[in-house]
């Protein structure tokens, strides 16, 4: 492949072609039949777009704001681990291209590198990915599936922290709804990349009744499929805050390190600010849901 990829699908091609296979497959797999996996990036391409013409769109600005953090655009690194089986340089490459785009990296509970590797290599925006694994902090990293857990624990984290807290993994309504009263800060729309339940219901399939449930009393995230700055568009145009993304970036840096994060990070952004001008839209605040149509809009339109 001559020069620099022009897109996301080329960064996989370079990651399959640098990385051993059993490397590439941790990264690249998910659950069971995979199903979920390939909904994730199917379901974005049945939203289609309903552009506005006549709009000036000379000067179009993608930064945002999350949680009161000011980023370059609404795009966010999202939580996957073992970055090292990806670069040597592992999570510590992947935060300096972050802070390089001026975005936010989430920290995998799972990293190779340490928080504070992470947090001395840069000056940047960092949140972190904590399973909670029972009534002690410090079991988190030997029981991360306990199945004792349960929404209680929001408010016993909440008690020992000042920081906010948002939770992820949220699918339905209900969840939704049940993670604002416990107090969370904001709710993250994600299967886990569909690495754990095959045949959960696709991020963006689900992101809009998620936002009508939280009715804007916390932002809502989500994750899960992105591939295209048209994604982007797409998720925040049903209601999200910002897009968090993965393998993507992992893909990015196991093909030219951190070079490679950043400019995969760079291409969405780029990709959003054309969609975004192509739509009629000159910031954030103006993508809203009447620039998308969806399968049930769709089907509505039939009744």
């Amino acid at each position: 492949m001559a020069g620099d990829p022009v897109n996301i699908s080329e960064f996989q091609e370079l990651a399959r072609q640098a990385l051993p296979k059993m490397n590439y497959d941790y990264f690249s797999g998910g659950a069971e039949d995979e199903h979920t996996l390939r909904e994730n990036v199917e379901a974005f391409r049945r939203i289609t777009f309903q552009p506005r013409i006549l709009i000036d769109v000379s000067n179009v600005d993608v930064s945002s704001s999350i949680l009161g953090y000011n980023v370059s655009a609404p795009i966010m690194v999202a939580p996957t681990g073992m970055h090292k089986l990806a670069h040597p340089e592992g999570e510590v490459a992947t935060a300096r291209a972050a802070a390089a785009c001026n975005t936010i990296m989430v920290l995998s509970f799972s990293s190779n590198s340490t928080i504070e590797e992470v947090a001395s290599s840069c000056n940047a925006i960092r949140f972190y990915q904590l399973y909670e694994g029972g009534s002690k902090l410090e079991a988190y990293a030997s029981q991360t599936m306990d199945p004792s857990l349960s929404w209680k624990d929001i408010g016993w984290l909440k008690s020992i922290t000042s920081l906010p807290i948002l939770i992820k993994g949220v699918l339905t309504a209900e969840d939704a709804r049940m993670a604002v009263d416990a107090g969370v800060a904001g709710v993250i729309v994600s299967n886990h990349g569909a690495r754990q339940l095959d045949y959960a219901p696709a991020s963006i399939t689900v992101l809009e009744e998620v936002v009508d449930a939280v009715a804007g009393r916390v932002p809502v995230l989500v994750d899960g499929g992105i591939r295209r700055g048209t994604d982007v568009f797409k998720a925040l145009a049903l209601g999200a805050q910002a897009v968090m993304v993965g393998r993507p970036v992992i893909y990015g840096l196991a093909a030219k390190g951190e070079y490679g994060a950043r400019r995969v990070i760079e291409m969405l952004r780029d990709e959003l600010e054309l969609t975004m001008a192509l739509n009629g839209c000159h910031c954030v605040k103006d993508i809203t849901r009447s620039y998308v149509r969806t399968e049930c809009d769709r089907l509505r339109s039939l009744l």
